[in-house]
Formats: C-alpha cells, structure tokens, sequence
C-alpha cells in the first residue's frame, strides 16, 4: 500500500463514509496516518455498545467520553466543510426508564459546540447534529444562534432530538437546505425561521412541537416535507416557487397552501375546517390520505392537469344515500388521470358500494392506462367482479399492478391471478404482496 500515490491514497481514506474506519485505518498505517488530516469531512456517531459500556460500572473507566474522542478528531483535520455527529439509530429507542442528568451525549449544547465550531466555520458547507433526546429533551438549546453567527458559508443544517431556542438567531442568507427532526422549537409561528433562512430551496420539519400557528413564507423553496407533531391553529405554507410538497398534519381549523407551481403534492390530514389552496395549473402528481377522504375531495379543487393519483382512506366511510362511488368521486375531481392507485381501504370501500345505477365518468375511465390496487379478498367473487368491471370499461388500460394482502390463503390468490390473466390478455399483469408495516413485495413482474 505504500507504493500507491498519496492522492490515491487520500481518495480511498475519503470514501469511507465513518470516521472511526478512518481512525483504525490511521493505527494500521503510518502512511495513511500521516495522509488523514487531508479528509474534508467527519462523520461520527455514538454506538449503543459505547454508551452502554459508558454506564455499566465494570467497564466506564475504560470508555474515553464520547465529546473527547470528537474533539480530538476534529483538531487533527487541516479542513473541514462537512461534519455528521450523533447517535446511531438503536440509541435513539433507549427506553426513558430513569432522567438521565449526564451530559456526554448533549451535542447540541453550546459549550461544546463553541469548543469546535468556530476553527472550522470558515470552510464548513454541512453541518449535522443529531441529540440524545434523554439528555436534550430537558436542555434548552441556543446552538442556532452560534451556528448562525460563525457558519457564514453553511449551505445544508440538520439538527435532530432537541429543544432548540430562537434568541440571538441572525440571518443565514447562504443556508439552502434545513432539516428539523423531532424538535421542541420556541418558534411558535416559524417567524424566525422564515425570515432568517430567506433563501432556502428544501426544508424538512419532520415532528416539530411548539407550534400554534406556523407559517412557511420563503420566496425560494422549491421542496418541503412537513410532518407535524401536534395539532395547531392553522397552517399556511407561501412559496410562490414550490414545486415539491409533502404534508402531513392532523386536523388545523385552517390550512392556506398559497404553491401556484406545485407538480408534486402528497398531502395527509384528519380533516380541515377552513381549507384553501391555490389553483393548483401545473399539478401532476397528488396523494391524498385521510379518513375522511369524501369530504377532503368536495374541498377540493379540480385538478385538471393531475395524470398521477394516489388515494388512501384510513377510515371506513359509508356512503349517504345516493352518494357517488369514490371512483366517481376520483375521476370526477381529477377528470384527467392516467395512473390510479387505490390502497385496501378505498379498494374495499369501492367493492362494497360501486355506485348506484352505473359509473357517471365514463369518459374519464377511457383514459386510465394504469392501475394499482390493495385488495385484501374477502370474498373473491366481489373482488373479481371489482377488477372485470374496470376491464370492461377502461379500454385504454394497459398495465394492472395488485397486491393481494400476505394473510389471504395462497389457493385464493392463485385463483385470482389465473382468472384475471385468463379474462383480459391486453393488459400487463404485475402482482405483488402487501401487509402493514412491511415494504410492499412483487410475486410477478410483468406477465
């Protein structure tokens, strides 16, 4: 190895995406010891086999605090303009069986920190913090307003599990990408965050408490993925340059999404009593989640340029009197789809009440090419019938994707397939298997 050239070398030690392979690399080798302190980036989290030998008496002696270890690390680099920091994943699921006083693994305090921060703030391009939430849930935080007063050129921030102060934050005109993961934040309204990230193109707040009536007013955001934790007032999102938008949240009185260039809109909610959107002329894609999905399609608008659609009920909805079928309803709102997915419960509740008298959007059935369907079979025959009667009217449709629940017997599915394939030799079957809380499988591809 110490025949290849230094910037080969330096290459490789960059590739490895954890520090602490660096770190055993740098023991193995003098040569890549003595080329480490080229590598531009740290990444190092705290394992739960080191955090549990830091509290068992038998071995905690042995155990170099976990900040320590960092500091050093990070006063070996020359430059630095990406730093990770955190727990890993199984840490973060400790059980709150006690309050934990320690303050080893509070990363987002601001003592430590300042420790590090300002030597390598000049050059740092994305900084990640991800907390204890044991030791940071009870911590109040002001890290925001020391990265934002030394990280002139940050352009990416990610701080995940901690309460997080706005007082002294100052203007990050540079910061384009901000991710909050399950944060406590004392802004309740997103005032600061607005006005001191002007030009952010994607923010994530995944689990943010502490809101009442958060607004999300930033010129230059192009994606957003918001999923709120609590149930505030209202909700309002302006972005006149949005394209992107991933909404989940429970039941605000009001909900204003002001994104007249939004192509691409999942949206998840309880309900909303004041609902407002934007006339949404450039939509293409839409996902529409709740359990009260009739009454979120009659709010509505009705989106013409929409071609992809996917609606979930997570409620079973009993039509009143000659209500339309939820088909109807799809293909009435969005006349214009070509791609339909239907998970179990709109599935189940388009089986049992199909519609009274026929389905009125004929029109709008000629132009579905592709359907996915969630189907759980309680009765094949009904399930069959379901599936002949958009055969018969969806003369267009040329692939069919079902995913038949993991529970139903394997002699009803195979049922299911040969009939299906034997009814319709046009269209190309793909069939898969669904459960919940598990990643969707494919059976068959393509046949």
């Amino acid at each position: 190895m110490d025949g290849l050239p230094s910037p080969l070398l330096l290459d490789i030690l960059t590739r490895l995406v954890d520090s602490a392979d660096v770190a055993r690399c740098r023991v193995a080798s003098k040569t890549l010891n003595s080329l480490a302190p080229g590598i531009r980036s740290i990444n190092l989290h705290c394992s739960y086999l080191r955090y549990a030998k830091s509290r068992s008496p038998l071995t905690k002696s042995s155990v170099t605090p976990f900040k320590q270890v960092f500091n050093k690390l990070i006063s070996e680099f020359r430059t630095v303009d990406t730093v990770l920091i955190g727990v890993d994943k199984p840490l973060r699921l400790v059980a709150y069986e006690y309050h934990d006083v320690e303050d080893d693994l509070f990363l987002s305090d601001v003592a430590f920190v300042k420790e590090w921060l300002p030597n390598i703030s000049g050059d740092l391009r994305s900084l990640s913090v991800s907390d204890f939430w044991l030791q940071s849930c009870w911590r109040r935080s002001d890290v925001l307003s020391l990265i934002s007063s030394y990280c002139l050129k940050l352009l990416e921030l990610v701080i995940k599990n901690a309460w997080l102060s706005v007082d002294g934050l100052t203007p990050m005109p540079k910061l384009t990408t901000l991710t909050l993961e399950f944060i406590r934040l004392d802004d309740e309204n997103l005032e600061k965050v607005s006005e001191c990230f002007p030009s952010l193109q994607i923010l994530n707040l995944i689990g943010v408490g502490g809101l009442k009536e958060p607004m999300i007013h930033l010129t230059h955001l192009r994606t957003c993925h918001w999923t709120l934790s609590n149930a505030p007032t209202s909700i309002s999102i302006i972005a006149p340059n949005l394209t992107n938008l991933t909404l989940n949240c429970v039941k605000p009185n009001s909900l204003l999404i002001d994104t007249p260039l939004l192509s691409d809109l999942s949206l998840s909610l309880e309900s909303a009593h004041n609902f407002k959107v934007s006339d949404f002329s450039r939509l293409k894609k839409l996902h529409l989640e709740s359990p009260s999905l009739r009454n979120l399609l009659d709010k509505f608008p009705v989106g013409w340029t929409v071609e992809n659609l996917t609606a979930v009920s997570t409620k079973w909805e009993v039509p009143v009197g000659r209500s339309k079928s939820i088909l109807e309803l799809l293909l009435h709102g969005f006349p214009n789809i070509s791609c339909l997915t239907l998970t179990c419960g709109a599935w189940a509740e388009f089986e049992t009440y199909p519609g009274f008298g026929g389905l009125e959007s004929g029109n709008q059935m000629k132009g579905l090419k592709e359907i996915r369907a969630y189907v759980t079979v309680n009765d094949i025959e009904v399930t069959l019938s379901t599936i002949f009667f958009l055969l018969d009217n969806c003369s267009s449709l040329s692939n069919m994707a079902i995913f038949v629940h993991h529970d139903v017997v394997s002699i009803v599915t195979s049922k299911l397939i040969s009939r299906c394939m034997g009814r319709c030799a046009r269209v190309r079957w793909k069939w898969g298997m669904w459960k919940e809380g598990m990643k969707d499988a494919w059976i068959s591809d393509g046949i």
